[in-house]
């Protein structure tokens, strides 16, 4: 092939549908339902310039406080908080509608997180009322859940399970309770879909873990305590399935004295040089903290906090451009810009209006 053949092969995949197709994701946003909200809703973003379309009602269901997509992308699961149960939805490639296929209880009070396993055979979810988590089978190939779950009571007085994860291997799962200051860890069969207790990691006492974000090697797992407002840093050793406490940091301003609040969601960026954490009323900002590539020590740089209102959820698209933080409060989607370089946050006029959005998830376009 002459080098005019080949000039005109590179023009010609930059130009085509599957390439200009990566330059816009769908926004799944899950909310909390009633009057204004009747379910998980749906919009687009445009990495050009970090605009957003209107949302639409992409399925109807009830509280879908967290979702989550299958790894072949097409089907999405969904908490549904006051029902106390777990829905499958499947995908319309081309609209992006959601098509409900079944539900199962979630066998414990408020399902508040989950997640499908990488090797999309289960579904893991944990419930805040009562502490708790569960894998749920899902059916071959249909993207229906299945009946035989792997269930785990967490025992204490204070249980509440607020997010479970699983690590890079798939061999552990590992699910933050609140009110026990413990993240409870499981050793994982994805094949059998089976919960078998491990061990835990206790965080401070009076942290409130709650959310769970993994370093893009595995390594380093950040841990937001919703309760005393801080970031706890951890090394993780793969083998044996365990967390060791490396630092232990305030989301808030040095300035600032904690008097009340709680924290949300913690998200590293893909690049894995920042992780950020989300601070409710009366805060209302994300906390951003630059990651040593050597240390792997957390440094505080900064705090953004225009046009923000309790971000009950944030999420950071797959390029690394862009963050979407959820304003339970003010019922809309804003977007920021992300300085590649520093970690900072830079509002853009985007946003997008989404009654009580609590929830962000992007899924590429096919």
């Amino acid at each position: 092939m002459n080098i005019r053949r080949i000039l005109a092969s590179l023009l010609l995949a930059a130009t085509s549908p599957a390439t200009q197709a990566q330059e816009k994701y769908r926004v799944y946003i899950g909310t909390y339902t009633g009057e204004e909200s009747k379910g998980i809703y749906q919009c687009e973003l445009n990495l050009e310039d970090g605009s957003l379309s209107a949302a639409t009602l992409a399925g109807e269901t009830s509280n879908p406080s967290f979702v989550a997509f299958h790894p072949n992308k097409k089907f999405l699961y969904a908490v549904n908080e006051s029902q106390e149960t777990i829905s499958a939805f499947s995908i319309d490639a081309k609209t992006g509608k959601l098509t409900f296929l079944n539900s199962q209880p979630s066998q414990g009070g408020a399902p508040c997180h989950l997640i499908v396993d990488p090797t999309g055979k289960n579904v893991l979810a944990a419930n805040y009322s009562g502490g708790s988590c569960l894998s749920i089978p899902l059916v071959e190939d249909s993207g229906k859940l299945g009946s035989n779950s792997s269930f785990q009571q967490h025992l204490g007085e204070r249980k509440h399970g607020h997010s479970i994860n699983v690590d890079q291997g798939n061999k552990f799962a590992l699910c933050c309770d609140l009110g026990l200051d413990k993240v409870i860890i499981y050793a994982f069969d994805a094949a059998a879909g089976t919960l078998t207790p491990h061990g835990a990691f206790e965080t401070p006492k009076g942290a409130g873990p709650r959310h769970f974000a993994w370093s893009p090697d595995g390594k380093s797992a950040y841990i937001n305590g919703e309760s005393d407002l801080t970031i706890i840093a951890c090394d993780y050793d793969a083998e044996k399935g365990a967390l060791t406490q490396r630092q232990v940091l305030s989301t808030l301003p040095g300035d600032v004295k904690h008097k009340g609040g709680s924290t949300a969601e913690t998200v590293v960026h893909p690049s894995g040089k920042f992780v950020y954490v989300s601070n409710r009323d009366p805060y209302n900002s994300i906390a951003i903290f630059a990651i040593d590539q050597v240390t792997r020590k957390l440094k505080a740089v900064g705090h953004q906090g225009a046009g923000i209102k309790t971000p009950r959820n944030f999420a950071i698209e797959p390029t690394g451009r862009y963050m979407l933080v959820a304003n339970q409060s003010d019922g809309n989607v804003i977007v920021f810009r992300i300085d590649q370089e520093t970690g900072a946050l830079t509002p853009t006029k985007a946003s997008v209006k989404v009654p009580s959005p609590v929830c962000v998830r992007f899924m590429p376009q096919r």
